[in-house]
C-alpha cells in the first residue's frame, strides 16, 4: 500500500486525472487530498466528480476542506459575501462549470460531498492540513481560520508538540525549485508544502503544476497543467 497526497486542484480536472495517471493509483493505495478542489479553473464540477467516482469505486481518499471549498458553502447562505465569492474567489468558473446561473443551482450531491470534508487528518507519521497552523492557539487543531488560512507559520513551529510528526499542506503556491528544496529539508524541518500552482499555469508555458507527494517513498510527482485556465486570467 502507498500513500500520496495531492493539494489545491483547483478546477484543473484533466491535470488532476493526467496525474492520477502518472502516479498508477490503484484501489490498495490512499489519496489524501488538501482541499481547494475549486475555483479558478475550468472544471471544478469534474474535479468533484473525479474524487467522488474514485470512492465509488472503492478508492480509499479522504478530503479535507479548504478555504475555497469552505468559501462556496458560505456563498450558498451569504448573498453579499456569494458576490464577491463569484467576481474574486474564481466562484464565477465553478458554477460554469455545473452549466448553473448561481450556486443555488447546484445539485445537492455536491453540497453532500463538501460536507464530508475533514479539517486535519492525523496519521501515524504525518499531520495534513490545508493551509497550516496557527501555533499562537494552545490548541492548533481547534482553530479552524489557522487551518484554512494560516500562511508564514514555518518560524513559529512547536516541534514539542508535533511530536515527530511532519506537516503537509498547500494553499500557498510555490514554485517547483522551492518545493524540491522544501523536500530536501523535509527530514529535519518537517513541513512541506505542495501547492504548486497548477491554476496559475495561465501563459501555458509549463512554469506551475499539480503535484503529488508520494509519502510512502519520499517522493514529487509532478504533473503540467493540462487545463486551459486563461478565461479565469483574463484581463486580471
Amino acid at each position: 500500500m502507498r500513500q500520496f497526497a495531492i493539494s489545491d486542484i483547483h478546477g484543473c480536472n484533466i491535470s488532476f486525472n493526467a496525474l492520477l495517471d502518472q502516479i498508477g493509483l490503484t484501489t490498495a493505495d490512499e489519496l489524501f487530498l488538501l482541499g481547494d478542489y475549486i475555483d479558478r479553473g475550468p472544471d471544478s464540477k469534474g474535479v468533484l466528480d473525479t474524487i467522488m467516482g474514485l470512492r465509488s469505486n472503492g478508492y480509499k481518499v479522504r478530503c479535507l476542506m479548504g478555504n475555497h471549498d469552505e468559501a462556496m458553502v458560505k456563498a450558498l447562505y451569504d448573498f453579499e459575501f456569494c458576490e464577491s465569492w463569484l467576481d474574486k474567489w474564481g466562484g464565477k468558473e465553478t458554477v460554469a462549470s455545473f452549466e448553473a446561473y448561481s450556486v443555488n443551482e447546484i445539485p445537492l450531491i455536491y453540497w453532500q460531498f463538501l460536507e464530508t470534508l475533514e479539517h486535519y487528518i492525523e496519521l501515524d507519521d504525518f499531520l495534513l492540513v490545508h493551509a497550516g497552523l496557527n501555533w499562537s492557539s494552545p490548541k492548533p487543531l481547534q482553530d479552524l481560520e489557522g487551518i484554512l488560512y494560516a500562511r508564514n507559520w514555518y518560524h513559529k513551529i512547536n516541534y514539542d508538540w508535533l511530536n515527530g510528526k511532519k506537516i503537509l499542506h498547500g494553499h500557498t503556491p510555490i514554485v517547483q525549485r522551492e518545493m524540491l528544496e522544501l523536500l530536501e529539508q523535509f527530514p529535519f524541518k518537517h513541513y512541506l508544502n505542495l501547492d504548486n500552482g497548477c491554476v496559475y499555469d495561465r501563459y501555458g508555458d509549463g512554469s506551475y503544476h499539480l503535484c503529488a507527494f508520494d509519502m510512502t517513498n519520499r517522493q514529487l510527482v509532478f504533473q503540467k497543467c493540462l487545463d486551459d485556465v486563461s478565461g479565469y486570467w483574463a484581463g486580471r
